[in-house]
């Protein structure tokens, strides 16, 4: 009898893998934090290189359209005036022209008066229309239209736009800093108000000066704003001006415009005063201004 087949041999189970071991990593450094400042407010204003820049181009056009002006208003063309001509002679109503016949007398020539000369026009200039803005001050407190309390314009000069000047809006102050600053959040934070403005030009077309002016709900928080308010350089006092400083942007050529600007406070408003003219900037120029300046917000 045939023998019955051997069992198959039982094949031997895999051996389980062990799962890899991850390798250890480093931990992660830890990032720097940002510090934040303990106190709101602008401590440092950016360079103004591309607003100096624009202004440059401005006063510039300015200046020459003046100094043009000022050619043709000195100097007008006068047409000449015909002299005036000798009266011909006349003959009597007897007096023959015949041969033998005597020259008739001649009338003598009547002068005639030479003629008056043109008056030389004179320029003239408009009369500013009367202001209807009213404020007040008292106890460091403004009260009214803020434009009241606006630099006044000289009797040498004409304002640029309303003679009142304008109100300025949050957009209009945010144009004057960096878009990476939150200007709303840190003007809410010291307790800001409302702005208003007003650049003028004396009519010679070498100066500008334009006013800023900043109202905050407190005195101290206007003065803390103004403690708080820099450029990118060192600042010097304002002369006659107690509580002010100032600045100077020297233009790199002559022929280019130069800057100063004066800061100061009376009671809760802050104050800025911004003269241009052509080549290095005089100081005694913005000690005028800021006197005029503050003297107008402390009397009203």
């Amino acid at each position: 009898m045939p023998e019955p087949p051997a069992d198959p041999e039982p094949t031997p189970a895999p051996e389980p893998t062990p799962a890899p071991v991850p390798a250890p990593t480093a931990p992660p450094e830890p990032q720097p934090q940002l510090q934040l400042q303990s106190q709101p407010g602008p401590t440092r204003r950016l360079p103004r290189a591309v607003g100096v820049g624009l202004s440059v181009a401005g006063l510039l056009a300015v200046t020459a359209a003046s100094a043009a002006v000022t050619v043709a208003v000195g100097r007008p063309d006068r047409p000449a005036h015909p002299a005036a001509a000798a009266a011909p002679p006349s003959t009597g109503p007897g007096s023959s022209a015949g041969a033998g016949a005597g020259p008739s007398p001649s009338a003598s020539p009547t002068p005639t008066p030479p003629p008056a000369p043109s008056p030389t026009p004179t320029p003239t200039v408009a009369p500013r229309p009367s202001s209807t803005l009213q404020g007040s001050v008292s106890g460091g407190k403004h009260s009214g239209d803020l434009r009241y309390f606006l630099l006044p314009v000289p009797d040498d000069a004409d304002p640029y736009g309303s003679p009142d000047g304008a109100m300025m809006s949050m957009d209009d102050l945010q144009a004057r800093y960096s878009k990476s600053v939150d200007l709303k959040g840190i003007l809410d934070s010291w307790g800001f108000k409302d702005a208003a403005t007003r650049t003028y030009r004396t009519r010679d077309g070498k100066t500008e000066v334009r006013t800023d002016l900043r109202r905050f709900g407190r005195t101290d928080r206007a003065q803390g704003f103004a403690d708080n308010t820099s450029f990118d350089r060192s600042s010097f006092g304002i002369d006659g001006v107690p509580n002010a400083k100032g600045y100077v942007f020297k233009p790199e050529q002559q022929a280019y415009t130069g800057e100063l600007v004066g800061i100061g406070v009376v009671g809760d408003v802050v104050y800025e005063v911004t003269v241009e003219v052509q080549g290095d900037p005089d100081k005694a120029l913005l000690f005028d201004a800021m006197k005029r300046a503050r003297d107008h917000l402390a009397d009203g």
